[in-house]
């Protein structure tokens, strides 16, 4: 036989191209023993091609539908029309009705058949297509076959199958249809076995759907189903649905919904023999296929069969451990502030960074925490750590915790210390006494930084090859000493436990919530609060030249700067862009990857939001917005004292306040800079390593010198050191990073795959409330905004910014907006700390906020008791 139809058992001439993942899927399983699959062949993508490659018709209307965007429905919808019709009005080549007919009659061709779409995009890793095409059950006779068999290439454009192939970046032109035809299987019982939980995505928890009759009920979601978990060989959980439908096969062909008896609906679909049967066949086929699978089953005369098993695509990778013991691990991301894939070189300068326990995992990076939790010495202390900054984190910490015998407790060799989250207690003793003595600390903090980053820009200018990599490892030393500072950590530490003090004192003694946040406003050396205000300056410089922001609003290119210079005004503008690159050029969204785009590298970035200061603000807003700050803070803090002074002991309780409000006013602004430091080190590391990256693209060993991102930092040197490169690892890098773009990483995985997920715990909120975390008080109303990325935002006072998270770089949108809201986040995160600064009331860790909340919606922020109103 030719490649024009394949059976099942002919699985040597079996290739994804020729009968896609299902297809290629359900011929091995055939081959596997104890596996029952329904006997059955493909129609291969051979014989579609030739129905339509001939067609002059066909190419046209696809190349008009790979130019459109997936906005663009009312023309996808007429354009797939045209694709179907024109597919359904084809004849079959003689050829393949030949081979098909050949092998009905090997098979019967009085028998029923299933007929199936397979397409070469499908059942794929990290795309499962899952029902994007169609299937057709209980088809009875060649005609009608080959009828079925142009309906399932036709399938191929549906609405929905052309939409998902645009979001997941495939070409229509390259993506072909084989047909599956299988005997029927008319069962008393059918479902889908996920070898993984879809819900935890726990891989010990196996979990089953099972309802009465073929599984198109199930799939098309007609019908509830039983779901019946199962773990380690153990029925876990049993969940009994009422199933008042089924769908059946016609004696004459197709099928009819059949009403079930009243009896029966309530009924246990599966027994636990059953179940446990169904589980070790879900097993063994996770184990032949060597991950998570997603499999289609029914039950006739007492036997399972299986007509369906693709790989689960939703899970998120598992951190690799060197033991198989269970293990916790914490997204550094959401610690971070950014939650996107990171690539390799950046994910190798981090870890190089720090001397924390990291994983990767899904192209991000988790800190292994279980030693922490079976410490009884550091567990509590390490929760309620984690707890004041997140409540999210603290839950579901808790929630693996409770598990028994999940984390194995370590002896208790010493007595467990008393945590130090008492802030009712003096915080005048220790590291507090010194600083406070000590006004100078800061500013010698950020003397010396800057002082040793000049000198590193110094001595990397003569370095190359191997010297620099050698070199810069020695400075990531130097980089370490700086983060690991005591007396950086305890300034903001410091004025950390002095904000929770002020909160937890004034809560009792006056009865008001979250004081700080507003004495927190307007503070000195908070290099990340200054960077937002430097831009409104920028924009005054500008706002005099009528000719300079006509040009900029219509720029789209980086080398807009040198076109500046034939603008009246055009060499202030230039000035004081480049006067803002040289302090704060180094940062961009994502600043923590290495690799990510700075703004000194892509200027245009910043374009907007000038724009929008001269828009929405009066000259010396910068000043204005700052002054304003400090007199509400000092506002605050005279009401507290006079209140305070009224109460029993109120002369000594003002005098202790006075002290913790004064270590928040000059020390809280400095833990912004550290992570500014760091940035600062890592643009110059860049700038050098993308030097050598010129010399490898010259000479041909690289084919751009962005390819050295997608390396970790010992690759790029053994590059450097031989002058070779697969270049199918960059490739292969590029696939990978595209699949990690798709994955939203959890807070919290365990080594068995499962996402802990916490909650917020609140009573007395409006029912409709989108709850959060509190950060910086106040209630403000006004539109929201959902903004995904910085270069889109067009903001106007008074509106409210929901966006996933925000790191620094966001900052200079601060000045335009009276509130956020955030996906991701915790108390002392930067947006949290600029928020309060800025008088900002401002929510975090509100799960989903981007799909909650709607654009253009107005809302009202309660930044005191953390929750969202949609008015």
């Amino acid at each position: 036989m030719s490649s024009l139809v394949i059976g099942f058992q002919e699985l040597e001439k079996l290739q994804h191209a020729l009968v896609g993942g299902k297809g290629l899927n359900l011929a091995k399983l055939s081959k596997v023993e104890g596996i029952h699959v329904p006997e059955g062949f493909c129609v291969t993508t051979v014989g579609y091609q030739k129905a339509v490659e001939q067609n002059e018709t066909y190419h046209a209307l696809l190349d008009q539908l790979t130019l459109l965007k997936v906005e663009e429905r009312e023309q996808i919808n007429e354009i797939s029309r045209k694709i179907r019709e024109l597919i359904m009005g084809v004849d079959i080549p003689a050829d393949v009705e030949k081979e098909v007919a050949h092998y009905l009659s090997t098979f019967g061709e009085g028998h029923a058949y299933a007929v199936r779409s397979s397409a070469t995009a499908e059942d794929l890793p990290h795309a499962s297509f899952a029902g994007q095409q169609d299937t057709y059950l209980n088809i009875i006779g060649k005609e009608s076959i080959m009828h079925h068999i142009s309906k399932c290439w036709a399938s191929l454009f549906t609405d929905r199958a052309v939409i998902y192939r645009m979001q997941n970046g495939f070409d229509h032109g390259q993506v072909y249809l084989s047909v599956i035809i299988q005997k029927m299987i008319f069962p008393k019982v059918s479902g889908i076995l996920f070898t993984a939980d879809p819900i935890t995505c726990n891989r010990k928890l196996l979990s089953i759907d099972a309802s009465f009759g073929l599984g198109e009920a199930l799939v098309s979601g007609l019908v509830s189903a039983d779901c019946y978990k199962v773990r380690e060989g153990e029925i876990v959980d049993k969940r009994i649905a009422v199933k008042t439908l089924a769908i059946y096969g016609s004696e004459d062909g197709g099928t009819y919904t059949h009403q079930i008896d009243p009896v029966l609906q309530k009924t246990q679909t599966l027994t636990d023999q059953q179940i446990l049967e169904l589980a070790r066949i879900g097993r063994q086929i996770e184990a032949h296929f060597g991950f998570p699978q997603d499999i289609e089953w029914c039950l006739a005369d007492d036997m399972f069969y299986i007509v369906q098993s693709r790989p689960i695509t939703t899970l998120y990778p598992i951190p690799e451990a060197s033991d198989q013991e269970n293990h916790v691990y914490l997204s550094v991301g959401h610690q971070q502030m950014m939650t996107d894939p990171m690539k390799p070189l950046g994910l190798s300068f981090f870890l190089l960074t720090t001397p924390a326990p990291m994983r990767i995992a899904g192209g991000r990076l988790f800190v292994d925490i279980t030693p922490r939790l079976a410490s009884p010495v550091m567990r509590e202390n390490f929760i309620n750590t984690m707890g004041q900054s997140d409540p999210l984190l603290k839950d579901a910490l808790t929630t693996v915790i409770e598990r028994e015998n999940f984390i194995k407790s370590l002896p208790i060799e010493q007595p467990s210390p008393t945590p130090r989250n008492n802030h009712k207690q003096s915080v005048s003793d220790g590291f507090q006494a010194h600083i406070e003595n000590e006004s100078t600390i800061v500013s010698e903090l950020i003397k010396s930084n800057q002082a040793s980053v000049e000198e590193l820009k110094r001595n990397i200018q003569n370095k190359s090859g191997l010297d620099l990599f050698d070199f810069i490892l020695e400075d990531l030393q130097e980089l370490k000493r700086f983060l690991s500072d005591p007396r950086s950590s305890n300034v903001f530490m410091t004025a950390m436990n002095a904000s929770a003090w002020i909160n937890e004192n004034m809560k009792e003694w006056l009865g008001e919530k979250n004081a700080a946040d507003t004495l927190s406003q307007s503070v000195l050396n908070n290099i990340t609060s200054e960077m937002g205000l430097a831009l409104l300056d920028v924009a005054d410089v500008i706002r005099p030249y009528p000719a300079v922001i006509a040009y900029l609003q219509h720029v789209k290119e980086d080398d807009f700067m040198d076109e500046l210079l034939k603008v009246e005004g055009g060499q202030e503008t230039r000035e004081a862009i480049h006067d803002y690159l040289d302090k704060y050029g180094m940062r961009c969204a994502g600043e923590i990857d290495l690799t990510r785009t700075r703004w000194i590298e892509k200027p245009i970035t910043l374009v907007p939001l000038i724009l929008g200061n001269i828009k929405n603000f009066e000259p010396n807003a910068s000043k204005r917005k700052f002054e304003q700050g400090r007199q509400e803070a000092l506002k605050k803090e005279q009401e507290i004292l006079n209140r305070l002074k009224l109460l029993p002991d109120g002369d000594q309780k003002a005098k202790e306040t006075k002290r913790m409000i004064d270590l928040v006013r000059n020390f809280i602004g400095y833990r912004e800079y550290p992570k500014y430091g760091m940035i600062n080190r890592y643009f110059v590391y860049k700038q050098a390593l993308l030097k050598e990256a010129e010399r490898l693209a010259q000479a041909g060993i690289i084919a751009e010198k962005e390819d050295i991102y997608l390396l970790t930092f010992e690759e790029l040197r053994e590059v450097v050191r031989t002058n070779k490169l697969d270049e199918m690892i960059i490739t292969q890098r590029k696939e990978d990073y595209k699949i990690f773009e798709k994955l939203t990483p959890p807070r919290v995985l365990t080594s068995d795959g499962e996402i802990i997920t916490g909650q917020y715990k609140r009573e007395n909120l409006p029912a409709d409330a989108i709850v959060g975390l509190p950060v910086s008080s106040g209630v403000i109303e006004g539109r929201a905004r959902v903004i995904f990325n910085i270069e889109e935002a067009d903001l106007e006072d008074g509106d409210i910014l929901v966006t996933p998270y925000t790191d620094p770089s966001w900052t200079p949108l601060f000045v335009s907006i009276k509130g956020l809201v955030t996906e991701v986040g915790g108390l002392m995160t930067h947006g949290a700390v600029i928020a309060r600064e800025y008088g900002l009331p401002a929510i975090v860790g509100v799960e989903k906020a981007t799909q909650r909340i709607k654009d253009g919606q107005r809302i009202r922020v309660h930044g005191t008791e953390g929750y969202i109103e949609i008015l």
